[in-house]
């Protein structure tokens, strides 16, 4: 029998409950997106998946014509709301949009969760919005108004919510406020339905009351009030609830982030596959790679510096961008959808327009604290889709890597840095930076020598540089003028240049040298690869010539403070000869080597190789082998029928409580209730509110009509049954629930047994009726209608 249309009323109170519901969890969409884009497609989206839902609850529409709709409505809607830039006059779908909607369906999911958040109307990534509001708005409603369970409906903007918070930030929005308004409107959602189908249930049975005794009996008005009530006192519930939660947050808010999609997914840009840009300092200081421009650049500001990468982990060998063994931000590279919020940066804006000549490489070149960049050229599109930002370390990246004729813009904010003398005035900041691998033996030396006597992390830090600057000379090595400088910034290497009688490198060694040494002072320090140009009014030549490498610092008020430790380019004097009798270290005295007693024969073995396990026989390890298969195949199997197991469990335990009910009249109409959902898991559904005998009607035969009879009898007679009546009634209900299975295949026997209908809403749990009291007839019939509610559909 098909479902009547549903009332007006009934639409429009669903409809106006999951609007309610959707907008509050859209709420959680607004930090991927910030673009008033978002707005737009919820509102839009939400109406045209209510309309098609209610189109179909009217007109009775089938599962596969709602799916039509909803297709038809996704390629109409689509473009113009999901990918706005392809949509022709703003509002028609073009070719090239549909396509870009189509395949988002399936990419765009991954893709929001490797790029950085917000991301606006950037590409296709508002199509898995629009896919997720448009299929909970025409599921969920078209499950409120249609489906024999429809509260399920409020499902649909919880999932929604959830989504959301999942591809989203690890911050939200008003978490508490949202969370305890979408549970609100959930809970008042399903009352108010519950409270309109008692009320249904209530007025027909007070028109079948009408029609049977012709009284015109109306609905007591007490039955008016109890959705009323119902809501009262769920609201206060739900008040209490609310402010106990609201205290709880706010007396023990959450101390970290929270846990998000994003924060887990392996990013397609990872810097630890790429050889760090450090180790190559002394590539771009060689012949011929000296005086060749490598790329240039208009509107640098004066004394500027040109970031290439920002290392922060060292292992003792190299300096680089993250770490297999730690967790450093600097190694979590995103996606750039089209802007980077650098509102909390104080500093001045710069823009600047770069042309690649002979630079190539991964790492992009760039300025400052990125707010966006604009590739220009025929690759422009490529590079789009494969640049990759970390904000922590101001690190932009190419998959691919850039190469000559590569053209791109700029716009940055320069950060305010202290004034030159101010080193003394720092103090250390509460930046986190990976451990140091392998700290050089010479590092805490030196550095005891620079710091004695001085006081505070931020003079310490000043006389630090102060003596590597004064202490040290340039040389790269590389010239037949220049004394011999070895390259690398390894342990060792960092060693030699401590330890050595001149101190000689370049900005490699001294950059890595005073980070560790801004470590021990307690600074979190990071290492800078990049180009300090002499910058020209208009455009900038950089060449190899102006690589170099410095160091940044986080401190308080300031947050990273750029420092170059590279001593000034000056001649490096003639070293000193060596004097023979100079011991730089006291000799050491070796003591007398000390024989050791013969130890005893007996503990020879146990110090000599561990004992080799017993090898088992051939037959033993195919045995243990096929119990260890088996063992795990019965773990599986018994996993897997756990829910069947607990659905039997929970019947037997039904049918065994009404067997041993106290009185015999409980024990009868627990057996007419048992008879009555075996019928029920048998696929039977008998009518709304139908009585005993209707019931029996229903299932056929004369059998199932005579302990309907019994049943009224005992129910209604004035004289209490017999514990023998109820042991017969009970017999006639094994017998008649045996005779359900008659005809049936072993498949359907089964469905019988694991059905959860008698368990649901169809059969309800029927409680025990009491005997009639003085009033008559009148009484017995509540009684008995209330049997009747308690099996409705």
């Amino acid at each position: 029998m098909r479902r009547p249309r549903p009332a007006a009323s009934y639409i429009v109170a669903n409809t106006a409950m999951l609007w309610l519901g959707i907008a509050l969890a859209s709420i959680a969409l607004w930090p991927i997106y910030q673009s008033a884009a978002i707005v737009l497609l919820v509102a839009v989206t939400t109406v045209a998946g209510s309309a098609i839902a209610i189109l179909g609850a009217v007109f009775r529409w089938s599962s596969p014509v709602v799916l039509a709709a909803t297709v038809v409505a996704f390629l109409l809607l689509g473009v113009p709301l999901a990918v706005p830039q392809q949509a022709l006059y703003g509002v028609l779908p073009t070719l090239d949009g549909l396509v870009q909607l189509v395949s988002s369906v399936a990419l765009g999911w991954k893709q929001l969760l490797t790029i950085t958040l917000p991301v606006g109307t950037y590409q296709g990534l508002l199509v898995p919005a629009f896919v997720l509001v448009l299929g909970v708005s025409v599921c969920s409603l078209t499950a409120a108004l249609r489906a024999r369970r429809g509260g399920l409906a409020v499902m649909g903007p919880i999932v929604l919510f959830v989504v959301a918070a999942a591809f989203g930030p690890d911050y939200a929005i008003l978490p508490l406020f949202v969370s305890l308004a979408l549970i609100v409107s959930s809970l008042v959602w399903l009352m108010w339905r519950r409270w309109y189908a008692r009320r249904n249930a209530v007025r027909l049975l007070a028109r079948e009351a009408r029609s049977t005794d012709g009284t015109g009996a109306v609905v007591p008005s007490e039955h008016r009030l109890v959705g009323l009530r119902t809501i009262v006192a769920a609201g206060v519930i739900l008040a209490v609830a609310g402010a106990a939660g609201a205290g709880a947050a706010t007396l023990a808010p959450p101390t970290g982030p929270r846990e998000v999609l994003r924060a887990a997914l392996v990013q397609p840009f990872d810097p630890r596959d790429y050889v760090s840009p450090l180790a190559g300092f002394r590539r771009y200081l060689q012949t011929g790679e000296s005086t060749d421009v490598l790329f240039t650049v208009t509107g640098l500001p004066t004394d500027a510096r040109i970031r290439v990468a920002t290392l922060d982990t060292y292992d003792g060998i190299v300096y680089s961008v993250g770490s297999e063994a730690v967790a450093s931000e600097s190694g979590s590279f995103t996606r750039v959808p089209y802007r980077f919020d650098q509102s909390s940066v104080e500093g001045d804006p710069v823009s600047i327009d770069v042309t690649v000549e002979g630079y190539t490489g991964v790492w992009v070149p760039t300025v400052g604290r990125l707010e966006s960049v604009a590739f220009t050229g025929s690759r422009s599109a490529t590079l789009r889709d494969r640049f990759y930002y970390n904000d922590t370390a101001a690190t932009a990246a190419v998959l691919g890597g850039v190469r000559a004729g590569d053209r791109y813009r700029l716009e940055a904010v320069l950060p305010d840095q202290p004034a030159p003398g101010a080193l003394q005035a720092l103090r250390p900041g509460a930046a986190v930076v990976p451990e140091i691998g392998v700290l050089p033996a010479e590092i805490e030396t030196v550095l005891d020598r620079y710091t004695d006597g001085v006081e505070g992390a931020g003079p310490q830090l000043a006389v630090m540089i102060a003596g590597l600057r004064e202490n040290g000379y340039i040389s790269h090595g590389i010239g037949a003028d220049e004394p011999p400088s070895r390259s690398g910034h390894s342990a060792d290497r960092v060693t030699q240049l401590l330890t050595d009688q001149r101190m000689i490198g370049d900005a490699e060694q001294y950059a890595v040298t005073a980070a560790l040494m801004a470590r021990q002072l307690g600074f979190p320090a990071r290492v800078v690869f990049g180009f300090a140009p002499d910058v020209q009014s208009g455009e900038t030549r950089v060449t190899g010539a102006s690589v170099s490498a410095w160091i940044e610092v986080d401190t308080v008020g300031f947050g990273w403070v750029t420092i170059d430790p590279t001593p000034p380019v000056r001649p490096i004097p003639e070293e000193l000869p060596e004097e023979p009798t100079t011991v730089s270290r006291p000799q050491s005295v070796i003591p007398p080597q000390v024989v050791e007693p013969d130890r005893p024969v007996e503990q020879t073995p146990q110090e000599s190789t561990p004992e080799e396990p017993a090898t088992l026989p051939e037959w033993l390890v195919i045995v243990l082998l096929i119990a260890q298969v088996l063992g795990w195949t019965l773990l599986a199997a018994a996993v897997i029928a756990s829910p069947f197991l607990a659905i039997m469990a929970a019947k037997l335990r039904r049918r065994r409580r009404r067997r041993r009910a106290a009185t015999p009249l409980a024990r009868i109409s627990g057996g007419w209730n048992e008879y009555r959902d075996r019928v029920v898991d048998h696929g039977l559904t008998p009518p709304a509110t139908a009585t005993r005998r209707e019931l029996a009607t229903v299932v056929g035969g004369s059998q199932p009509v005579i302990l309907a009879a019994i049943a009224d009898r005992a129910m209604f007679s004035p004289r209490p049954p017999t514990a023998e009546e109820a042991d017969k009634v009970w017999k006639a209900v094994r017998e008649l629930s045996a005779h359900l299975d008659n005809g049936a295949t072993r498949w359907q026997r089964f469905k019988a047994r694991i059905s959860l209908r008698s368990l649901g809403k169809v059969a309800g749990g029927g409680r025990v009726p009491r005997r009639p009291n003085d009033k008559g007839t009148r009484d017995s019939t509540r009684a008995e209608a209330s049997q009747g509610e308690g099996a409705t559909p």
